[in-house]
């Protein structure tokens, strides 16, 4: 099903430079009055770059697809999106360049949570609405009344899998190996670590690492001593499948429970080899198994798009545009204010499950245990999120 991680790079890095070219080339100081502006902030480039791209790539499939079938409120939707390294400051000036020349009436973005803190704060001041599709930490929706989610936060992940572990594993102890340079990381093992002991789950070891660390046996190796029934390990996978590996290599066997960082860890596996995942849990926004028209629909045309296949973070970057298309729609205006007010108010029923809003501007919707089996993808478990 998923090809290689070579293939998928070389797919996504073009993409994203047609997606650089289409942004340098808009430099009017105004929109048209037949285009909405709807501005975009991901890492392209850097080391997130594949979030960047994936969910960028979503978003410009679903707008491509509203034009065609002409546009919102009789406008063509006009997607600018910038690229912002993966860095802080370089989003908060992408950002200033998307308000003041581009002239956006909303923002989807940003990607990664730490640039994501730092554009909310903007956005707040500028009552710009602003959507993300994947910046998970808590603290990004709670900035303002204008900042919209629609991936599950941190404590949404790491609770419902320690639940998992408990209620249907069966597992008495956990182990927990988890990046500290890390927001996702650490917002994770918090959530996974309270709950887990909430629920009488012995957590034996606690192991961290540093961001560009490569080698974690001598961490795998303490875990393994403690003898745990699972090991928690939130992290992107590009890390997740080091340490998968590394993790056999010390003789440590046990189901190894993800995010929805995990998401993508057949394109990295062994090629040749995608059973080298098998037995990891992850949780997660989309399967490609689901079997429902819209789903599949949607699965087909990415497909034929990009000659790749979507994961969760195209799929959300989806939803996010055709959601903030439907705002638009609904306020029948482009008005920051008016659209904040559709977004709080809206019911989607996307790719990712049918959206709402609660009071933070956090998304109402279950949340899925994936397990890789047989060197695919499938649906081990849907479970609804409570706050």
């Amino acid at each position: 099903m998923k090809q290689t991680f070579k293939k998928v790079m070389a797919v996504s890095t073009a993409a994203a430079l047609a997606v650089i070219s289409l942004a340098a080339c808009s430099k009017s100081s105004s929109s048209s009055s037949d285009e909405i502006v709807i501005g975009g902030l991901a890492p392209l480039t850097g080391s997130v770059s594949l979030y960047g791209k994936a969910t960028t790539n979503g978003a410009q499939l679903a707008f491509k697809e509203i034009n065609a079938a002409g546009g919102v409120n009789g406008k063509q939707i006009k997607y600018v999106v910038l690229d912002e390294k993966g860095d802080a400051q370089e989003a908060i000036t992408a950002y200033n360049r998307l308000r003041d020349q581009e002239k956006m009436v909303a923002l989807l973005g940003d990607v990664t949570s730490t640039p994501s803190l730092a554009v909310a704060q903007r956005a707040v001041q500028d009552k710009i609405p602003m959507l993300t599709p994947t910046s998970t930490d808590a603290q990004v929706t709670l900035t303002g009344d204008n900042i919209f989610r629609i991936c599950f936060i941190d404590p949404d992940q790491g609770t419902t899998m320690a639940k998992y572990a408990s209620e249907k594993l069966g597992a008495k102890t956990a182990a927990i190996i988890s990046n500290a340079s890390d927001t996702y990381s650490v917002g994770l093992t918090k959530a996974f670590t309270e709950e887990a002991e909430a629920l009488g789950l012995t957590i034996t070891a606690s192991e961290t690492y540093g961001k560009d660390d490569k080698d974690f046996k001598s961490q795998l190796t303490k875990i393994q001593q403690t003898n745990p029934d699972v090991l928690y390990c939130p992290d992107y996978y590009e890390t997740d499948i080091l340490i998968l590996s590394q993790a056999k290599e010390v003789g440590l066997t046990v189901p190894i429970l993800g995010g929805d960082g995990w998401d993508g860890i057949l394109n990295v596996a062994e090629e040749g080899n995608p059973q080298e995942a098998d037995g990891v849990y992850f949780t997660n926004h989309f399967s490609e198994s689901d079997t429902s028209e819209k789903v599949q629909n949607f699965i087909s045309a990415y497909k034929e798009e990009y000659d790749e296949d979507p994961v969760s973070f195209s799929a959300l970057g989806y939803d996010a545009a055709y959601m903030l298309a439907e705002a638009i729609k609904n306020a029948n205006s482009t008005d920051s204010a008016a659209i904040t007010s559709a977004l709080q108010s809206i019911n989607y029923d996307g790719v990712t499950g049918s959206i709402s809003f609660d009071e933070n501007g956090d998304p109402i919707k279950p949340i899925l245990i994936i397990k890789v089996e047989n060197g695919e993808y499938t649906v081990a478990d849907k479970m609804n999120i409570e706050r």
